[in-house]
């Protein structure tokens, strides 16, 4: 009888092992139990925290994949992806979903590639930014007579175009001077966004993020910066025009790498579109102003792109499984590319961390700086680069640097303390030496605090 028993659950085991995936849509207490069974299957590499609350009350939840979850390990970069920003374009939550889920399963089976990524790269998923809007949508499901029904979150706000406008600053400064990274943000910045927005912005502020892509629906093509025309407005609308960053090719090159992994957005062809290599400019197809996009490259040290992942906004159910395997590859391939530039350390005299260093490459206009913990991190094509470290109080060190394709090549700097030059002191005929000038104490730097995300005390049942 024993025999017979343990035959029966070894072919039970079995079939949950080749059994299928159920691909279908969730609904918000769907979302979170899902979230927290891969949290509960992968417990010792995952982490379920929450950025904030949607208009209506609902949390944020954010999943981390780590070999430490819940701390930053110097020189390990940080990298996110975010979905159903507006609520009725519905793929991308079910991608993460599914995402997640691979992950876990694929650590949990010694897939070395996955094994690699998570021990090596910290991974946070946001699969619903706007749960509220996403109700709504649910709630007619696929079949949605009103195009746009969901979309902006509870106070009819499109989320997508609620982000801080620093274009019209960043454009000022490329053609009179001015800083190239780290817009700051007006004082009342927190009163001109919607809670979802700000959660986000609160969020990205907290965690050093070097990669990003927001997922959405109703095309099929990556869309890389700048989303907000150069060109003036006309008729009271912006032109839309090429308009690109200073790290116009390497963004190009992310965008390439998702569309070509990805099953058929290479291809150029879809949804009535045709898009040259499956990318497109972001200014170049249409403008758009306050978009998160563009937010990430300016504001923070994070390079996003956005992936426009289906004809339909909100897919019939049995369409999940093929988008799922028309996706999956190029999801991985994505967060791969995080690994890829070079990246270091910048360390003062006494080999103490310096934070918010910043890191220059001669010939492209657009600094990054150093985290928390003295480690930075630059995403960059093959080629030999000049690049600079500099900080307050300290003279800057330059070296040569020759990156190749493959791992990111580290290059820490040691930065040592400026010595003031003492002013001139004049001197009487009669008079002995004279004396040098006292340098000014250099004011200890308070250390940066690193946000507090507000945790779940415990899983939804």
């Amino acid at each position: 009888m024993s025999n017979l028993c343990s035959v029966f659950l070894h072919l039970l085991l079995l079939f949950k092992l080749i059994a299928p995936m159920t691909f279908h849509h969730h609904r918000y207490d769907d979302l979170v139990r899902m979230l927290y069974k891969v949290h509960n299957e992968c417990r010792y590499i995952t982490r379920v925290y929450s950025i904030g609350r949607s208009v209506k009350g609902r949390h944020l939840y954010v999943l981390e994949f780590s070999d430490y979850p819940g701390i930053h390990e110097p020189l390990e970069p940080e990298v996110k992806y975010v979905a159903n920003m507006h609520g009725d374009e519905v793929l991308g939550r079910e991608l993460l979903l599914q995402l997640s889920e691979f992950l876990c399963e694929e650590f949990r089976n010694g897939n070395q590639r996955i094994v690699r990524l998570v021990q090596d790269t910290r991974i946070h998923i946001l699969p619903s930014m706007n749960p509220d809007g996403y109700e709504v949508a649910a709630a007619q499901g696929p079949d949605i007579s009103g195009y746009l029904v969901g979309r902006n979150n509870a106070n009819g706000v499109d989320l997508n175009r609620n982000f801080p406008d620093l274009n019209t600053y960043i454009y000022y400064n490329e053609k009179y001077g001015g800083p190239n990274h780290h817009l700051p943000l007006p004082d009342n910045w927190k009163s001109q966004v919607e809670p979802e927005t700000r959660a986000v912005i609160q969020w990205i502020r907290s965690f050093n993020f070097v990669l990003s892509a927001n997922l959405h629906g109703g095309a099929v093509v990556a869309n890389y910066p700048y989303d907000k025309s150069l060109e003036h407005r006309v008729q009271g609308f912006r032109r839309t025009a090429n308009t690109p960053t200073p790290d116009d090719k390497l963004f190009q090159k992310l965008a390439k790498v998702y569309s070509y992994a990805h099953g058929w957005m290479y291809q150029g062809w879809n949804c009535g579109d045709y898009f040259s290599d499956g990318i497109t400019n972001g200014a170049s197809w249409y403008s758009l102003s306050k978009g998160m996009q563009d937010f990430n490259y300016l504001h923070t040290n994070c390079f996003e792109i956005t992936l426009e992942l289906s004809c339909d906004k909100f897919p019939h159910q049995e369409e999940l499984q093929r988008e799922w395997l028309g996706n999956r590859e190029a999801l991985i391939q994505f967060l791969e590319q995080v690994h890829q530039g070079i990246k270091g350390m910048v360390l003062d005299e006494n080999y103490n961390n310096l934070a918010d260093a910043v890191i220059s490459v001669g010939g492209i206009n657009h600094d990054v700086t150093s985290g928390d913990h003295g480690d930075y991190f630059r995403l960059l094509l093959p080629g030999t680069y000049m690049v600079t470290a500099t900080a307050p109080g300290f003279d800057p060190e330059t070296v040569s640097v020759t990156v190749g394709p493959g791992e990111p090549k580290q290059v820490n700097f040691q930065l040592k303390r400026s010595t003031p030059q003492a002013a001139p002191v004049r001197r009487a005929p009669s008079s002995g030496p004279g004396g040098r000038v006292s340098p000014k104490k250099r004011r200890p730097q308070t250390a940066r605090k690193q946000v507090e995300m507000e945790q779940p005390l415990r899983a939804p049942a």
